[in-house]
């Protein structure tokens, strides 16, 4: 009855619900009339014309059951007239009640009915008891991963969306939502923002910063996570309040640079730790090639640990017993001064740096240039818009206007010359179609592309890409980190940092005696507890009860984790 009260109150709120029942009731005014009239003429016929004395309700009657062509027979004319006048009644009442009437019914009452059910049930505010959960102002791209990793570390979340009816739709896939106005406090405190662990803001620059300011004013500590398209718009976001801005293509444009292979057998730092250096290098014209992890010996001589072999892209864990190919590109993880003795040894007096391509001149594409710049790489760019010849050029590079695909093109920006080609353009069809086709022209060209939709990266792994990197995992990677307060590292796609309780059965073992990575293939990073961080651990380290393992993996081998290890007494942080 509660429901009801509450859906009747919200239908006539709406002033479109009230003009759609004032309409619904000015029809049937409309055929109330009707029915009197023809109720008349029943009884004006059936006296002066059939002779007949019928009664008023008698002819209301044999009205309805005409019009709604009953037809009972009981009462008949016999006369040419009565009968047109049947034939009369009994069209309109096709027309009128048949036809327009649920017509009109459905369409001013039952559908706003029913749109009003959907709407209410969207809820407006959180469970009261609500606190630690993450607060996502839009669903997007980004925060579709965002959402999967919070879920797998079982950190509530709730996504705000403006529309109602949207939200409803959004229930139904089994995501928290809540509905709101972006730029309304009232979303924020019914959302419990004092109580929440971070506001992920992911929207446009302008809407973020209404959003931020927005936050501010319900609640002056929480964390808020921006997303940002440009790098300009860094300060604005910061002065409106946000604790975190990540401009996503500036970063992004970087990341793939990383990944860049141009001439030189040094570790390329992918990302950092805690003190530590997370990077990968090229196994080509090592002292690798042709052995195996073990007899390589990069821990014991160097220090340094190898957490993975990426193949195309994707991570794959290690063995004692891995061999290194030409193609390989060991991760490592090691101090500043591990992975510089490294390097010594790998003689990483770099090799003549040859140029790379860059397809795309949009702001992706020229951070990832100016990235390699920095390396002392040069670019030469392909940008088939001539409306972006003028940024370039602000970003002091050069370009060639003209379709990637045309082979005349590549070869006059140097495709021939060229030891990698980056592939920055933000149609994912296109990326993976100048995949196949730069593969095909130089099989052994190294070749790194953006993609947008993760739904995309198998295809383009597929289409002959060595390395890729999503919106998606950029985005997810640096909202955890932010959460957990450490600096993001992405390695892969496909690969995660996981921070778990330390499981009970593994309490009083050394890390050699936990054969974790043996048996499920994770490396662990560090060891922490509530006093300080070991980081690159030693197989001798003793695991302690409320110490918290940050391991490196893929879901599939925590999944593993779990199963093998069991439950910690204590709960994940």
């Amino acid at each position: 009855m509660k429901f009801l009260v509450s859906q009747l109150s919200y239908f006539f709120e709406e002033p479109k619900a009230r003009a759609n029942v004032n309409a619904l009731l000015k029809y049937v005014l409309f055929l109330t009339a009707v029915i009197i009239v023809f109720t008349i003429m029943f009884h004006v016929l059936m006296v002066h014309v059939e002779k007949q004395t019928h009664s008023w309700l008698t002819g209301f009657y044999w009205t309805l059951t005409v019009m709604s062509t009953l037809g009972f027979g009981d009462i008949t004319f016999h006369s040419d007239l009565g009968r047109a006048f049947s034939i009369l009644v009994l069209l309109s009442g096709v027309v009128l009640l048949l036809i327009m009437l649920p017509f009109t019914f459905i369409r001013h009452l039952y559908a706003p009915w029913l749109e009003a059910q959907i709407r209410l049930q969207a809820p407006r505010s959180v469970p009261p008891d609500t606190k630690g959960h993450v607060i996502i102002c839009r669903h997007e791209s980004t925060c579709r991963g965002v959402i999967r990793k919070l879920e797998f570390n079982k950190i509530p979340y709730f996504v705000i969306e403006p529309d109602p009816v949207a939200a409803a739709n959004m229930i139904s896939e089994h995501l928290s939502i809540v509905t709101g106005d972006l730029d309304n406090r009232e979303t924020y405190e019914n959302m419990r923002v004092s109580q929440a662990r971070a506001v992920f803001a992911n929207a446009e620059d302008t809407t973020n910063s209404n959003i931020a300011l927005t936050v501010r004013e319900a609640d002056a500590n929480v964390p808020i996570i921006a997303l940002a398209d440009e790098v300009d718009a860094i300060d604005i976001l910061e002065l409106s309040g946000a604790t975190h801005v990540l401009p996503i293509k500036q970063r992004l444009g970087e990341h793939l640079a990383t990944r860049v292979r141009a001439g030189t057998r040094s570790v390329q730092t992918i990302g950092r730790f805690k003190g530590l250096r997370i990077g990968e290098f090229l196994a080509h014209d090592t002292f690798l090639v042709g052995q195996t992890l073990q007899e390589s010996r990069l821990r014991q001589d160097f220090g340094v640990n190898v957490v993975g072999v990426r193949e195309r892209g994707r991570l794959h864990s290690v063995t004692a017993d891995l061999r290194f190919h030409e193609n390989s590109l060991p991760v490592v993880v090691g101090t500043e001064g591990q992975l510089e003795k490294l390097n010594n040894r790998l003689g990483s007096r770099e090799a003549q740096k040859r140029p790379v391509l860059i397809i795309g001149g949009g702001k992706v594409g020229i951070a990832a240039a100016n990235s390699l710049r920095a390396r002392g790489v040069a670019v030469s760019i392909v940008e088939k818009e001539e409306s972006s010849r003028r940024s370039l050029r602000q970003a002091g590079l050069d370009c060639v206007i003209g379709d990637a695909a045309d082979r005349e093109v590549l070869v006059e920006a140097g495709f021939e010359d060229a030891s990698a080609v980056v592939l920055t353009t933000n149609d994912d069809a296109v990326n993976i179609y100048l995949t196949v086709y730069c593969r095909r022209l130089k099989p052994d060209i190294n070749i790194v592309s953006r993609i947008t939709l993760e739904r995309n990266i198998d295809a383009i792994y597929r289409a002959g890409a060595d390395s890729v990197l999503s919106y998606a995992s950029l985005g997810r990677e640096h909202v955890i980190a932010a959460l957990h307060g450490r600096d993001p590292v992405l390695v892969g796609e496909g690969a995660d940092f996981f921070l778990v309780p330390m499981p009970t059965q593994l309490v009083d073992k050394t890390l050699a005696e936990s054969e974790i990575g043996t048996r499920t293939g994770l490396i662990v990073m560090a060891v922490e507890d509530h006093e300080m961080t070991i980081a690159n651990p030693g197989p001798d380290l003793k695991l302690e009860e409320e110490q918290r393992l940050l391991m490196l993996g893929t879901a599939e081998q925590r999944q593993t984790f779990s199963k093998t290890y069991g439950p910690s007494r204590f709960p994940s942080g």
